[in-house]
């Protein structure tokens, strides 16, 4: 099964004279009509309705004259607690992945959902769009219901009425760019009871930018530090990610991903930018690394700084090579220094990920590391007839680890972000890896052997 926004195949067609007008013009009053409804409040479950609330029931299917509902490839059971109340009484469960799809215009939104069940235990996992992840396992003890909350961005290509990104043609159906809201609950017992959606007051925005060891990967069990850092971040903080395999800098600004976000960003944003392992590539967007490589990086700098955003550097983390002894071989040659001495140059913070990554590696092995990267022998998912050997692209325990390392990075450079980590985000030494045996991820439905762009 794969899941996908319903909309896309209409809002994402080439416009085109008189119908791409008049498609623009049902976009604009769609998009109002979804902002006049705002904040929107969801009681799950088959019990009595908590009054203001729409009611999800485990038969609420999505349908765009609806506007939003489930999507699942298994039952989805309602269960229901007599006299416990009418928003936390009842809830949705399921033992597979089940999705809530809502239509909602590009923005920022707060999310607040309502999570247990009160004659027994739950523990939920929510990723958005294109698997990010927004809650880790989040337990419930018995009898015990809680809040939860996150901010999540919601996007499109579009820049103005008659600009916007060039989206490559696999991203075509990825749920990071339709007109909809799409959240996983997934985990080991989700208990989902409400869910209220309001637009986010002046969030804090970090736009990143950078190729597949950033993106927010689409399918397992390929992952990005990127689509791992919104969990460790509190409400009022939205990650916006336009990073997209295979990106190098000048292929991100032709395609307008750079127009897109300077289009957006205001002061007191971030912008993260990690780019080097398709720059350092023969071909047209090849940059050298002490002269090119820094020009382009500096056009990012400058379009932060000029918006009153904060620009952040973040070197390019190894690939998995080891030599003889064990400790990793360079493959990215002088981009990382380079970087490194241009943020020097222009006082911007910098995150070594570049060195971090070195420690973390070597600490996990050159068997070991493989567990980090997509390693998977033949058989692991459906129709992989033969073994995946990927030493570029992560695994979702790799990217949850380079994605600590990077809010090491952020603690390190004293940046006022900082302030904004979930309490229980704790130090993190790369030397000293999370152990991968009791690190637990609930895989998504949407699978691929196709290795993304870039290596």
């Amino acid at each position: 099964m794969r899941i996908r926004g319903k909309l896309y195949r209409i809002v994402n067609q080439p416009f085109s004279g008189s119908s791409g007008t008049l498609l623009l013009l049902l976009l604009s009053i769609w998009s109002l009509r979804a902002q006049s409804q705002l904040p929107l409040k969801f009681d799950f479950g088959p019990g009595p309705v908590a009054e203001g609330f729409a009611a999800v029931r485990d038969t609420t299917s999505y349908t765009p004259e609806r506007g939003f509902g489930l999507i699942s490839e298994s039952p989805v059971q309602g269960v229901s607690r007599a006299g416990k109340g009418a928003l936390t009484g009842d809830f949705l469960t399921s033992d597979r992945p089940f999705y809530f799809v809502i239509d909602l215009p590009e923005g920022h939104y707060d999310i607040r959902l309502t999570l247990g069940d009160t004659d027994g235990e739950s523990v939920t996992t929510v990723k958005a769009e294109s698997r990010r992840l927004m809650l880790e396992a989040v337990e419930t003890e018995q009898g015990k219901v809680r809040s939860a909350s996150f901010t999540v961005n919601v996007r499109t290509p579009d820049i103005t009425d008659t600009e916007s990104i060039r989206l490559k043609s696999r991203e075509i159906g990825y749920l990071n760019w339709d007109h909809q809201l799409t959240l996983e609950f997934n985990g080991k017992r989700p208990c989902i009871n409400a869910i209220e959606i309001t637009p986010a007051t002046d969030p804090v925005v970090v736009y990143l930018a950078g190729n597949s060891t950033v993106t927010d990967q689409e399918n397992e069990p390929w992952a990005s530090w990127g689509q791992m850092l919104p969990r460790f971040l509190k409400p009022g903080v939205s990650v916006a990610n336009y990073a997209e395999s295979g990106e190098a800098l000048r292929s991100f600004i032709a395609e307008k991903r750079f127009a897109k976000i300077a289009s957006l960003i205001k002061a007191g944003d971030y912008l993260f930018v990690e780019f080097a392992h398709n720059d350092q590539k023969p071909g047209g967007a090849h940059v050298e690394p002490f002269t090119t490589y820094q020009e382009e990086l500096l056009r990012f700098i400058n379009m932060a700084r000029d918006s009153g955003a904060t620009p952040v550097l973040v070197t390019s983390m190894h690939r998995r090579r080891f030599d003889d002894a064990g400790k990793i071989v360079n493959t990215l040659e002088e981009y990382p220094e380079a970087m490194r001495q241009l943020a020097a140059q222009e006082k911007v913070a910098l995150i070594d990920l570049n060195a971090m990554s070195k420690d973390l590696f070597e600490a996990l092995g050159p068997e070991g590391s493989k567990r980090a990267f997509v390693h998977y022998p033949a058989g692991t998912y459906p129709g992989q007839e033969k073994v995946l050997a990927d030493d570029t692209h992560f695994n979702p325990y790799g990217a949850y680890e380079l994605a600590r390392c990077v809010l090491e990075g952020i603690k390190n450079s004293h940046l006022d972000l900082v302030r904004f980590f979930h309490d229980e985000v704790q130090s993190f030494d790369p030397a000293h890896p999370d152990p991968v045996d009791t690190w637990y991820w609930p895989a998504s439905l949407n699978s691929s052997l196709v290795k993304p762009d870039g290596n």
